[in-house]
């Protein structure tokens, strides 16, 4: 069944009747669309790109909340298992790639559209570290590739502002038609972190002896929290409908569920990394500070005010600030490198944040793929100096972060760049023998699906090892909530979900 067109920017362009995301949320289940369709189970799933938090947005921040992204088949794949530590090619497989793919007509930019087609993808925090020429003790265990990136040429884009739909297709293939969510996941109960309280503490003190000698500024010190389901021959994970729970219990501007087959991400991230228009300006706005908000107009004035005179959470802001600066000075335009925003507190859809601006000029001859390679990893989830900071995490944290506070990008034909920071995300993975990532429909049965997500804050010479712990499992909360985690009267994140994770 396909869906009439109600008029077109192009041949390529298709405006379709106003449909939210959700009612198309099906189309994320690579199980449920290949049944319904009556063909094998692709290898690869679909992207949904979510801003899913647009009507809860305070309107100052709603145009970069605007759009939507549903790509239900993408047509290439490209996945780097890892990078070499100090390779002086960095992201050129992922340029060749995006070259060998960029169809001979594009569909052309339209100025009212943001994306008109082009690579979508993931860079983990490993590829980070090896972009910033640090080795991780964690590599071997690791099993998330350093890049994943998908061709996208077919979706659906919807703009939440004007409640417009299109569907873009250069192939004029027809639209999708709506499809609900059928798929279910199970709850996971049994999520133990992988620091203890005592362990948590010895790495907050730490990384502020570190400080205190002089080493480092500030570090995001964060732990991980794993969990796994084993399929059998009458249960069904599909990560699809954990993502459908995740976004509605967490809406954010950034929100994505990308299946790689192998892997899944879903995130409710609330932060841009990057964005690079086509005539070359870059933007750059980092997070860091975070209060509640209130329903209540006076107490939530009053929460937005503290937060924005907080010395510590606006130092945080600062020092990340400036090392923004410094990695888009990298690739910029001499002398054109500002700040046009600093630390502002902004309000989404559960917390107020800091949220500060860094500007540039990109430099003649540089790109988007040399600007990631500048900037990876997020500098908010790092700390400054920036490889100092990366090499005392790696000792001080128990696990890789894997995709953990990658970036998520979306790469246009036309050289445009949008992106964000993956915090607030879950991922999975798949062990052998099975192929087919956490889909129900994975053979054999008694794979075993792992999940992970994380949570953190930046540890400065004020912080308390106490709080920063309460506060950190506090952050969990949400994902936990949405996976499902049994309550724990002994953990704080299961007392708490109304608190956000980072």
């Amino acid at each position: 069944m396909t869906v009439p067109p109600e008029t077109s920017l192009s041949p390529s362009v298709t405006a379709l009747p106003w449909q939210p995301p959700q009612a198309y949320l099906g189309l994320l289940s690579r199980r449920q669309g290949a049944s319904e369709a009556g063909r094998a189970l692709p290898s690869t799933g679909p992207v949904f790109l979510d801003s899913g938090s647009f009507e809860k947005t305070a309107a100052e921040s709603r145009d970069r909340q605007r759009w939507s992204l549903l790509c239900p088949r993408p047509e290439a794949a490209l996945v780097l298992p890892r990078l070499k530590p100090g390779a002086q090619d960095g992201l050129e497989p992922l340029r060749r790639f995006a070259q060998a793919h960029r169809p001979p007509s594009p569909v052309p930019t339209l100025p009212d559209l943001p994306f008109t087609g082009g690579i979508i993808g993931v860079l983990s925090y490993g590829a980070g570290l090896a972009l910033q020429d640090v080795s991780s003790r964690h590599a071997a265990q690791d099993d998330w590739p350093h890049l994943l990136a998908l061709v996208c040429t077919s979706f659906l884009l919807f703009d939440h502002a004007r409640e417009k739909l299109w569907w873009i297709s250069p192939e004029q293939q027809p639209a999708p038609a709506p499809r609900p969510l059928t798929a279910a996941f199970p709850p996971l109960e049994n999520w133990p972190p992988d620091f203890t309280e005592h362990g948590w503490d010895e790495a907050v003190e730490e990384t502020r002896r570190l400080i205190g000698a002089g080493d480092i500024f500030q570090a995001n010190l964060t732990m991980r929290w794993h969990g796994s389901f084993q399929q059998t021959d009458g249960t069904h994970a599909d990560p699809a409908a954990l993502y459908a729970r995740l976004r509605q219990g967490s809406p954010a501007p950034f929100g994505a569920y990308l299946d790689f087959g192998t892997h899944q991400l879903m995130s409710a991230s609330v932060e841009r990394f990057l964005s690079l228009s086509p005539n070359g300006t870059i933007e750059t706005r980092p997070i860091k500070g975070t209060s509640a908000v209130s329903d209540d107009p006076t107490t939530d004035a009053a929460l937005r005010d503290a937060l924005a005179q907080d010395a510590k959470e606006l130092a945080e802001n600062l020092m990340i600030t400036d090392l923004m600066r410094n990695d888009i000075g990298r690739v910029s335009r001499p002398g054109s490198v500002s700040v046009p925003q600093l630390a502002r507190p902004e309000r989404f859809a559960r917390v107020h944040h800091l949220v500060s601006s860094v500007t540039g000029e990109l430099a003649e001859g540089e790109d988007a793929f040399s600007l990631l390679e500048a900037t990876m990893p997020p500098g908010s989830v790092t700390g400054a100096p920036k490889k100092r900071a990366l090499e005392i995490i790696d000792a001080l944290e128990r696990s890789p972060r894997g995709a953990y506070c990658g970036t998520l990008f979306r790469l246009g034909w036309d050289g445009a760049l949008d992106s964000s920071v993956l915090i607030r995300t879950v991922t999975g993975t798949q062990e052998e023998p099975a192929a087919q990532g956490c889909d129900p429909s994975a053979k054999p049965s008694g794979a075993t699906c792992r999940f992970a997500l994380g949570a953190g804050g930046g540890i400065t010479w004020p912080s308390e090892a106490q709080a920063e712990y309460r506060e950190t499992c506090l952050k969990a909360a949400p994902l936990l909530q949405a996976l499902r985690a049994a309550p724990n009267p002994e953990d704080p994140a299961s007392r708490h979900p109304q608190r956000q994770a980072q």
